[in-house]
């Protein structure tokens, strides 16, 4: 489990092909790799993936063509991807509870500078747009942030200049690709209600 508060912006600095999968090598600054152990979970763009190795600030993923069929920015050599360790019990949950398991692909739609911060209005897949309620919690490359309004499948979302700062998404555009994951409550939820209909 995750709880979307981004702790770095690393770089994939290798990305090789693995019979159709990759193998990936992220260069993380000040993420802390003291503490991870091999089959450690690191969330990497919003993807919970397993280390199966480090050196010095470098750590090895496996991503498979399933993950690679169902998210972006994983494949890029170069391309920068935020990072999250794992929680520990005893973490505080500045963000919300994230699974690492990416429900959609969404688009970007406007990025807009409103001068005290910026509105980001995206797209989600239709299938995910029942999931998306007014001051509930989304994840968008792994970041942990607040729908303020909802629009069938559109959504917006006010990003405070700290976010952009410590984040990927001051690289947004129209049009880009995002990672989502709907909030883990909103997903039970719907589980439990269409099991009682069954």
């Amino acid at each position: 489990m995750f709880s979307g508060i981004i702790a770095d912006v690393g770089t994939i600095t290798k990305a090789e092909d693995r019979d159709g999968g990759l193998r990936l090598s992220v260069e993380t600054k000040v993420l802390g790799m003291d503490d991870v152990q091999l089959g450690d979970s690191i969330a990497v763009n919003g993807v919970c993936l397993t280390v199966i190795k480090k050196e010095g600030g470098t750590f090895t993923v496996d991503v498979s063509r399933e993950t690679l069929n169902c998210t972006v920015g994983l494949a890029a050599q170069g391309a920068r991807v935020n990072l999250e360790k794992a929680l520990r019990l005893a973490d505080r949950l500045g963000g919300h509870l994230v699974s690492g398991h990416v429900d959609g692909v969404g688009e970007v739609v406007s990025f807009t500078d409103l001068g005290e911060s910026w509105k980001l209005v995206l797209r989600a897949p239709q299938t995910l747009a029942k999931y998306i309620a007014v001051k509930g919690s989304i994840t968008i490359n792994g970041v942990s942030l607040t729908v303020n309004e909802v629009d069938g499948a559109v959504f917006n979302i006010n990003l405070i200049p700290h976010t952009l700062a410590m984040t990927t998404l001051c690289e947004l555009h129209a049009g880009a690709k995002v990672n989502l994951e709907i909030d883990l409550i909103a997903r039970y939820v719907e589980r439990m209600l269409t099991a009682e209909q069954v």
